[in-house]
């Protein structure tokens, strides 16, 4: 089972962000020229002020019956975001994924975000460590 740090270290840690104070639609257009599906939203001074995905977008923006140019950030992002330490293992993401609902985890050490674990990640991870896992048997019983 891989840590949040091994999984960093072979994904890397680029961290796609937005201002609170900036436009969803220039969200929607980072995301979609990132071909990402949130973005963490990062305050001036450097701290994670919340995540904005596109679950955030279908449900929250038909509710303020506005046009997309005028809303900001702020007003649609979660707030409260699961996180997780780089010494968390992929087997702890999974259970907070599933238990909070939710597709991506900040990366948080010292309260400096350092990356971001999706389940994508996680799966791919499983599969990886599943096919080894295989690998090893079938070599085992064929001796």
């Amino acid at each position: 089972m891989k840590t949040v740090k091994q999984l960093l270290q072979n994904k890397g840690h680029e961290v796609v962000s937005i201002r609170p104070e900036q436009m969803v639609l220039e969200a929607m257009q980072v995301m979609a020229a990132k071909n990402v599906g949130a973005l963490l939203v990062i305050d001036a001074a450097g701290k994670l002020s919340g995540i904005v995905s596109e679950r955030d977008f279908a449900r929250k923006l038909p509710l303020l019956n506005r046009p997309v140019g005028e809303i900001g950030v702020a007003e649609v992002m979660t707030r409260q975001v699961a996180y997780v330490r780089p010494e968390q293992s992929s087997a702890e993401c999974m259970a907070l994924i599933t238990e909070k609902r939710v597709r991506h985890l900040p990366v948080l050490d010292g309260g400096r975000v350092i990356g971001i674990v999706s389940i994508g990640d996680l799966v791919k991870d499983t599969i990886a460590e599943q096919e080894f896992m295989i690998r090893q048997l079938e070599n085992y019983i064929q001796g």
